[in-house]
């Protein structure tokens, strides 16, 4: 079992939300962490059944003078719920831990999300830091990071499961969309925009659907938190910048089990892609995990000049371009190049597929398998590991 990066800070007993997408752990982690606790799986039709014709039910199903944790899982199921266990934390002085994978009823219906009397955490895939030893970049890019999967006799198998029985399923389940066979093409299309810029109407075009199913769909993967879309970098811009944002699907492994692919697909078509997923997750859950508090972004000139990951916050201004080969050449550094310009404070970062670590004109490049075992350090602006390695 791998040892996750996410704390709690245990000892403070106040109710949280443990949000993130489903099948990356959030409940076997809660399971390890509060086995003592009072565990109702929203998922289960007969806490499912009574709790959503009678919510006040769950007053009654707690043991009096408990002072366990409670965990709710899957809470959206439920937001009713929330009013409940609002009024348990205020009367019974109670602890929750409420989980979701999705945040789309929560957010939508105008529920009670504690007024501030619960913490927000967020889960992710594994990390290769969490893998330690085990972090393979190569197996990494092939099957991603959702944990069943480094159990799994056949994980290809695996992924395409989740995709068919998580994606569509809770799809249908939430009566999110009308027509599943639309919705199952649609994914197909949108992971052709796999670390893109999102055109709409095209993906619309493709998918034969309105513009307008098409917007709700993509608000349908980030409201159940397997697709993300990524803004344009616009603070203080002193060139002409694009006003589309990309798109990802959470995790690399998932993005190649909904990618069709066939004899006509070349390995740069959904190899660039896949990498670029890889870092992007690592990049959202460390920055999670550490609380760094970074926004993250990318840079695109109208005049083609990109950096693939911009990350700003009180931390400071980071650059990263993320690259395939195993060469650097002068083209793959224009973007950080121009980008330091306009950003002076900048750090500038390119990860590629080689091995040794480099400095080339106020920007590190680093081995992407080291870039991501040793995420943390460049989030804590720790580069001392990166000097002690690097090639002059």
């Amino acid at each position: 079992m791998f040892k996750r990066m996410l704390t709690i800070p245990l000892k403070k007993k106040k109710s949280f939300f443990l949000f993130g997408p489903r099948g990356t752990g959030k409940t076997t982690l809660l399971k390890n962490l509060f086995p003592n606790a009072m565990f109702i799986n929203l998922l289960q039709s007969n806490y499912y059944n009574r709790l959503s014709s009678d919510p006040g039910l769950i007053q009654k199903m707690i043991p009096q003078q408990h002072t366990e944790w409670i965990i709710i899982d899957e809470i959206q199921r439920i937001p009713e719920l929330l009013n409940e266990v609002h009024d348990l934390i205020e009367s019974k002085k109670y602890v929750f831990i409420l989980t979701g994978s999705s945040a789309r009823k929560l957010r939508r219906k105008g529920v009670n999300l504690l007024a501030g009397r619960a913490l927000t955490y967020y889960f992710h895939p594994l990390t290769a830091i969490e893998q330690e030893k085990s972090f393979n970049v190569i197996e990494s890019l092939r099957l991603g990071h959702l944990p069943a999967r480094f159990n799994e006799y056949q994980p290809e198998k695996y992924l395409k499961d989740y995709v068919q029985t998580y994606i569509r399923e809770e799809v249908l389940q939430e009566g999110l969309t009308r027509n599943i066979g639309h919705f199952s093409h649609f994914l197909e299309i949108a992971s052709f925009s796999q670390g893109n810029l999102i055109n709409i109407s095209e993906i619309a075009r493709e998918s034969k659907i309105k513009r307008s199913l098409a917007e709700n769909y993509f608000s349908i993967l980030e409201d159940l938190l397997i697709g993300v879309q990524l803004p344009v970098f616009t603070r203080k811009a002193k060139r002409k910048l694009i006003g589309h944002q990309k798109f990802y699907f959470f995790d690399v492994g998932v993005f190649r089990a909904i990618r069709p692919t066939g004899p006509l697909d070349s390995d740069a078509e959904i190899d660039g892609p896949a990498l670029e997923t890889l870092v992007f997750q690592e990049l959202r859950a460390i920055n999670d995990y550490l609380e760094t508090d970074y926004q993250l972004y990318f840079w695109r000139t109208k005049n083609g000049l990109e950096i693939d990951f911009i990350l700003y916050g009180p931390n400071g201004l980071i650059a990263i371009e993320v690259k395939r080969s195993s060469h650097i050449h002068s083209k793959n550094l224009r973007g950080l190049k121009e980008f330091k310009k306009d950003y002076p404070p900048a750090k500038c970062y390119l990860f590629y597929s080689g091995s040794d670590i480099l400095y080339i004109d106020n920007i590190t490049v680093l081995p992407i398998n080291k870039a991501l075992q040793h995420m943390d350090k460049l989030f804590q602006n720790d580069d001392s590991f990166f000097k002690n390695n690097a090639i002059s």
